[in-house]
């Protein structure tokens, strides 16, 4: 009994090692992004605290970028809390998706919805069975929020001295990592094919025409397509 119990805790830690190793990537990336979003705010005019308490609290990634851009712009605390909002709605659909992977409890589900991003649902779902899938969300969405967060935190107390952080190309680092995530779901599921290709392409058509976020929106259109049955000659 023991050497099974044994056996089984060697492979449960093995299973982990190999999450942590697949999720350092999106790690890395958050990181990056952080440092840049923290330095953007306060060299912009924000106090330090300012990245540093809305990265806790709200933890939204590009509609964090937006909010503070409204602010930076001139713009009140209203119509930056309601960009962030707008750009920020399609973690509801997310949420839905991995429902079934946050665990049972009030307080489990209410702590998993904070960690609903692009990236730990992207990481969930690329799992082959549940219990692998709820491993993934909780390994990758911890370690992300305390990266991002320590991001966010250097970047802020570091501020003009990173100078213009637009000149690294850190917009590509999230971009690059979620391809990675998702590629291998595209190419075992042929519905998810089916939605993903013309939800990006309208995504990537509307891009030069509106505000950043607002394309990622658009993309959940292709939803629509899931349930059909494709139709054979």
């Amino acid at each position: 009994m023991r050497t099974a119990e044994r056996t089984q805790s060697g492979a449960d830690g093995s299973r982990h090692r190999d999450l942590v190793r697949d999720a350092s990537l999106v790690w890395v990336a958050s990181g990056i992004v952080g440092v840049s979003f923290g330095a953007i705010a306060v060299t912009g005019g924000l106090p330090v605290w300012g990245p540093v308490v809305m990265s806790l609290t709200v933890y939204a990634g590009s509609a964090q970028f937006s909010a503070v851009g409204v602010l930076l712009a001139g713009g009140g605390p209203l119509a930056a809390a309601a960009t962030g909002l707008l750009l920020n709605t399609r973690t509801a659909a997310f949420g839905l998706a991995v429902a079934d992977v946050l665990g049972p409890g009030r307080l489990t589900r209410l702590a998993g919805a904070h960690l609903v991003t692009d990236e730990t649902v992207a990481f969930a779902l690329a799992q082959a069975d549940p219990a692998r899938r709820r491993a993934a969300f909780w390994v990758s969405g911890i370690g992300l929020f305390a990266v991002w967060n320590l991001g966010v935190l250097a970047g802020a107390l570091a501020g003009d001295a990173l100078g213009d952080t637009a000149r690294y190309g850190l917009d590509a680092a999230f971009p690059a990592v979620l391809v990675a995530l998702v590629l291998p779901t595209l190419r075992a599921d042929a519905r998810i094919r089916r939605c993903a290709v013309p939800g990006a392409a309208l995504a990537l058509a509307l891009t030069p025409a509106v505000p950043a976020g607002v394309p990622v929106l658009v993309a959940l259109a292709g939803l629509a397509l899931y349930g059909r049955k494709e139709v054979r000659a």
